[in-house]
This record gives structure tokens, C-alpha cells and sequence, in this order.
């Protein structure tokens, strides 16, 4: 079985249409080329019944996957509409949906989802069979086809079996003796180098960890950006909806993201109320707040590349400018991990460098290859690390049916792993950096063109902080004296942090 569609709408007139029987049923009968036209032979929309009533036009079509009904009925309207108005002196006033089916072959069991305009969905003899309940507009907006994505979409969901299916083992490291073998977030809070935020999942890193950090910052930049021509810029870090909406997030981020609802008003009477309430109760009144809060108008940082594409949303960019190569380092991202939180390297708030270029194909994946020997020299050379890498299938490929196709396509991710010693000898190695080349996803979305009208790719890799030192702690201890002599080199004296009675 293959997709079906079945439509009942009535085309809604000035007037009643009884006198132009006739006319429609001659347009009705002759209407098998506009049905049929971009479909395969025998493929096309078909009526399987038609009638009059009063100010009706009553219409049955079924389809398969070629010049679906809801494409058949605007046809349909485009053809009648000019006759009767010739003829008739009747207008077309809109298209009235009576009912609308689709049928799915599909062994995957979705009948407990809900699903946006789908008022029901039964699964029988592996097929699903949806009730949409949808307007005109709908319809003019292609909803229908975007459920069908959609129900593709959490197919592949419930078939994609996460990375380690998806996993190529590209490159290992000797393993090495470590000699320290507990938990580095643990060590680092005993020796009061880090304190738990506020907020959660949140640090406030002391002098020691602050000097630990500027120091990987700055292996990254010399060993690493400057080498390679990156250029610094400063990328927003709260994201609205249309950026997230052009990028691809915003089919899935909601879980994830720390929303920004901005003050209805700054009028401070508007406020009195709640700065009142705080005064004399020292309570901050967090129901008073949500009614004078506007609606999300996005949130705050998740991937922090998206926002850069704003700079070039839209522009036709000259040949001699690709590559673009620049990074950002301005703030920190947030995800709000909710149980998946754990010690210092799943965090919701973190610092990350995020490193993004883009040019032609075959400039991406020049680019690509560069940083990964420069991250090679960095974990073999200064920071000594046991490490590997994997070439995986990301997430937003699988959506688009490209699971297991990574041998096959120079799109996709390495992932940088490496074991954390007090995790024992088969214990999940910590997913520390990546290097992503993305294709056509983000120069499509955004608008991006070149001079010379050849398709554009991009790349990005996210250099995350808290991982990177999780990876160096667990296998190296906080004392400096088992640290790399080239890391040390790069440290200089470690400062002393704060003492508590």
C-alpha cells in the first residue's frame, strides 16, 4: 500500500450554482489533465463524486503521493471559478473542508501522539490512518504535507538508535597509565577552586579554575585560531525565534532552552504592585510577575552559531572573501539538562569558543581537515590526553533520512571522546569536542549566495570548556606537577585562591 488521501470540500458560491450543472460537470469531466499534470501516468488526483447543493459545490477526491487532493481542489477552483463568473455571474467564495484523510503505511504505532490539525489517528494492519481537521488556509499553507514530514520525522525518531549505532572509530590514541583516578569535580570543589552557582547547573569558577581556563582559551587561540586565520567576532546571546526558525532548532529545542519573556511595560506604577509585594514580605511574587511578562520572544544562547548567520542573512557575498573563518568566545550558552546534569561537564550553563566557517564544498571540508590535525597537535602534544575520534551520524540528519549514510558524504560530525579514569575501565568515555561540517543547512536557511552563484557549505565546532578540563582533570589530578610540561609552559604559576575560617 502507498500513501492515500481522500478529501470531501465544497466549493462555496454567491449564489445557487444549480443552473450551471452543465458547465461544471463539462469541466469536471475534462479535468483529468490538470489532475494528472507533473504526475507519473495514472498517478494523478481523481473525483469520485460531485454534486450540488444550493450554494455548494460538493466534491470527493482521493490521491496517492502525485498531485495530492489538497493541490486537486485549488485546481480545481482556479478552473470552475472564471466560467461561472462568465457565464453565471457566480462567484467562488472559498473552499469549506468537510473531511480529510491520509492514510500511511507504517508498522511504527503513532496513535498516542498528538499531532497538530490531526483530530485522530488509529493504526490498523500497519497502516495509520489520520483525521485532519484543517481549513482553506491550512491547505494553502501545505499543512497537510508537513504532518506527513512530520510523521516521517518521528519514525525515524523512534528508529534512530542514538550515536552508537551511527559510530565509526577513526582514530585512538595509546592508551596511557593514569595516575589519578577520582572524580575531578569532586577534588575541585574540595580544594575550593570552583563553588556551585546560584542557579542550576551553574559554577562560579575561583582564581585557580579562572587561570585553568584562560589557559586552554589561549592554547586554542594560538594553536589553533591564529594559525588557521580565524577572525574574533561577538555573536548575540539571545536568540528569537526567527533565527532559531531559519537555522532548524526550532523543530525540537523546546525542552532545552532558558526562555527570555520581556516586561510588558517599563512604567514602574505598572511594576508597584509586585516591588510593593517584595518590600513586605521579602517574597518575590513570581505569580504577579507571569501576568505582567510578555510572551517568549526567544532564549537565551543554545548553539551559539546560529545568531552569527544574521550578519550574512541575505547578502550575495564576493568569491575572494571564502572562506569565512571566524570564532566567538563572548559568553556562555545554556541547556537546561534537567536530571542529565553531572558535576562540572553537563552543566546548563557553560563557555564554549565556538569556531565557524563557510565557503564552497570544497573549502569547508579543506577547513575541516586543518582542524582536526591543529585539535590532534593540541590533545597528542600539549595536553597529552587519551583520546579518539568517530565519525557519527548527527541528529539533524537522521530527520532528513540520512542515517547510516556517513562512509557516503562528506556532511556530518567527528566526535572527540576520551575515558575518564574514576569512571572504571569500561566506563562511557566523556564526548569532549567535535568538528561538524553542516552542507548547505545554515547558507540555505539564512540566504546566504556567493558571487558566483555556486552552492555554499558551512562547518562548525564548539570547543567547550567545562569538557575540556573534565577530560584533562580525570586523567591528569590538580596538582600541576603531573601536568604536560607544554601546558605548564602555557599556565605560568597558578594563582592561589581563597582561604574560608
Amino acid at each position: 500500500m502507498d500513501l492515500e488521501f481522500k478529501l470531501n470540500a465544497s466549493l462555496k458560491t454567491s449564489a445557487d450554482a444549480s443552473n450551471a450543472k452543465d458547465v461544471i460537470s463539462q469541466i469536471l469531466k475534462s479535468s483529468s489533465d490538470i489532475l494528472s499534470k507533473g504526475a507519473p501516468e495514472g498517478q494523478g488526483a481523481k473525483i469520485d463524486s460531485w454534486s450540488i447543493d444550493d450554494n455548494k459545490i460538493n466534491l470527493e477526491l482521493s490521491s496517492g503521493r502525485y498531485v495530492r487532493v489538497h493541490d486537486a481542489i485549488f485546481r480545481l477552483k482556479k478552473k470552475i471559478t472564471p466560467e461561472l463568473g462568465k457565464q453565471f455571474r457566480i462567484g467562488v467564495r472559498g473552499i469549506e473542508i468537510n473531511s480529510f484523510n491520509i492514510n500511511v503505511p507504517s508498522t511504527t504505532d503513532l496513535s498516542h501522539l498528538k499531532i497538530p490539525f490531526v483530530s485522530s489517528i488509529v493504526h490498523e494492519n500497519d497502516v495509520l490512518y489520520l483525521d485532519l481537521n484543517v481549513t482553506e488556509s491550512e491547505l494553502q499553507n501545505r499543512i497537510p504535507d508537513r504532518i506527513l514530514n512530520l510523521i516521517e520525522d518521528k519514525i525515524n525518531a523512534l528508529t534512530y538508535g542514538g550515536k552508537a549505532e551511527h559510530w565509526d572509530l577513526l582514530w585512538q590514541s595509546d592508551k596511557k597509565e593514569h595516575q589519578f583516578n577520582k572524580d575531578p569535580t569532586q577534588e575541585l570543589v574540595k580544594q575550593g577552586w570552583i563553588k556551585r552557582g546560584a542557579s542550576r547547573g551553574q559554577w562560579i569558577h575561583g582564581p585557580e579554575s579562572t587561570k585553568f581556563f584562560r589557559t586552554l582559551e589561549k592554547i586554542v587561540i594560538e594553536e589553533l585560531l591564529e594559525p588557521l586565520g580565524y577572525k574574533e567576532m561577538i555573536f548575540p546571546k539571545l536568540v528569537p525565534w526567527e533565527v532559531w526558525k531559519r537555522s532548524g532548532h526550532a523543530k525540537g529545542v523546546y525542552p532545552e532552552i532558558y526562555y527570555v519573556c520581556p516586561p510588558k511595560t517599563r512604567d514602574p506604577e505598572y511594576w508597584e504592585e509586585v516591588s510593593d509585594y517584595y518590600k513586605v514580605t521579602h517574597e518575590v511574587p513570581v505569580d504577579k510577575i507571569k501576568d505582567k511578562i510578555g510572551d517568549p520572544i526567544g532564549g537565551l544562547c543554545y548553539a551559539q552559531c546560529p545568531p552569527f548567520w544574521v550578519f550574512l542573512q541575505g547578502e550575495t557575498i564576493a568569491n575572494d572573501q571564502f572562506p569565512i573563518k571566524v570564532f566567538d568566545k563572548s559568553g556562555t550558552s545554556h541547556r537546561y539538562e534537567s536530571g542529565g546534569i553531572h558535576g562540572m561537564e553537563r552543566v546548563d550553563e557553560f563557555h564554549r569558543i565556538e569556531i565557524l566557517w563557510t565557503g564552497t564544498p570544497e573549502q569547508v571540508v579543506s577547513d575541516s581537515k586543518e582542524l582536526q590535525e591543529r585539535f590532534k597537535h593540541i590533545f597528542n602534544n600539549i595536553l597529552d590526553l587519551e583520546w579518539r575520534m568517530a565519525w557519527v551520524t548527527p541528529w539533524f540528519m537522521a530527520q532528513e533520512g540520512l542515517a547510516g549514510t556517513s562512509q557516503q558524504t562528506d556532511v556530518g560530525t567527528i566526535d572527540y571522546e576520551a575515558p575518564l579514569p574514576y569512571r572504571g575501565e569500561d566506563g562511557e568515555w566523556l564526548e569532549f569536542q567535535n568538528v561538524s561540517v553542516n552542507g548547505n543547512k545554515y547558507p540555505s536557511g539564512f540566504n546566504v549566495k556567493s558571487q558566483s552563484g555556486e552552492e555554499l557549505w558551512s562547518g562548525c565546532s564548539g570547543v567547550g570548556l567545562e569538557r575540556w578540563a573534565s577530560a584533562f582533570l580525570a586523567q591528569k589530578g590538580l596538582d600541576p606537577e603531573n601536568w604536560p610540561d607544554e601546558f605548564r609552559k602555557r599556565m605560568g604559576e597558578l594563582p592561589k585562591g581563597f582561604s574560608f575560617l
